[in-house]
């Protein structure tokens, strides 16, 4: 049998299928590293740019993706939440504006979440919402 992934490993993993799904789609990708940051993807296409969170979860077990608080929330940033799902299945993409992301989080006295549920009640809203980024594409400052 073979051992567990790696908890730790959860969120890269999320990033790295991020990463590729914006290639793919004609992307140019840079990965930011370090483990408290704001951004985790810059993601660009000739001179427009968009900013990108990463959250992951392992599989459709987990409630949903934890934050910190509404509050931190970042204004004018794609979140790109990801459930990797199990071994041989493609993982879910669920792509939010900032204020959508805002929207969806439920605070409670120790900790906040954004809800699975949520997203996937509304997949037509959040799911493989791709043009998201095309629609937050801004100018890069030269």
């Amino acid at each position: 049998m073979a051992d567990a992934p790696d908890r730790n490993c959860t969120h890269l993993a999320g990033e790295y299928f991020v990463a590729a799904e914006l290639y793919k789609r004609g992307f140019s990708v840079a990965i930011t590293l370090g483990n408290a940051k704001a951004i985790d993807l810059y993601a660009e296409r000739g001179t427009r740019q968009v900013n990108v969170q990463v959250k992951a979860i392992r599989n459709k077990k987990s409630v949903g993706w934890p934050m910190k608080s509404k509050k931190d929330v970042i204004t004018n940033i794609v979140y790109i939440f990801v459930c990797l799902n199990d071994p041989g299945t493609p993982p879910d993409f669920y792509l939010c504006t900032s204020d959508e992301a805002r929207e969806k989080v439920k605070e409670y006295k120790t900790r906040a979440i954004i809800d699975l549920s949520t997203l996937r009640n509304g997949s037509d809203q959040f799911r493989e919402r791709w043009d998201k980024i095309e629609t937050a594409l801004h100018p890069v400052a030269i």
